[in-house]
């Protein structure tokens, strides 16, 4: 029955199977592309956030939410020192070892868990950040109250 289903498939004949598509998934493989993938996103947003620390602290403290924002730019940035870690660890550990994976599972979830708390953080960041832009700043410059 499979091998009548995959004959039905596009681009597959008698005699002209792909190897690599009949070959199992190598979770280990791919748990360690999908870390390595996100510390790149995490190493983005360290950065961006190391610029934004730049700036506020460039603005001096007379900046509207300075103290807010160098807390929440510290935590942010702490917190993503940590998933690095947290990936880190993650990608050197083998998934296909059994013994493994409840560990993984758990610091994967906590891994998770911080993302999802940076990515909150840096909402907050963003909007106690919020520059006037366009027409409103150029209307405020000329006309200061």
């Amino acid at each position: 029955m499979r091998d009548a289903w995959r004959l039905l498939q596009p681009g597959n004949k008698p005699g002209n199977s792909n190897p690599r598509r009949n070959r199992p998934i190598n979770l280990n493989h791919y748990a360690t592309k999908k870390s390595v993938a996100e510390s790149m996103l995490d190493v983005a947003l360290f950065m961006s956030n190391a610029t934004r620390l730049k700036a506020v602290l460039e603005h001096g403290p007379s900046s509207h939410y300075y103290a807010a924002l160098i807390a929440l730019i510290s935590v942010s940035l702490l917190l993503q020192v940590v998933i690095g870690i947290l990936l880190v660890v993650i990608a050197r550990l083998n998934l296909n070892e059994v013994g493994n994976q409840w560990r993984l599972n758990q610091l994967n979830n906590a891994a998770t868990i911080l993302v999802f708390i940076t990515v909150v953080v840096n909402v907050f960041i963003t909007a106690f950040g919020a520059q006037k832009t366009g027409f409103l700043a150029a209307r405020a410059s000329r006309n200061p109250s």
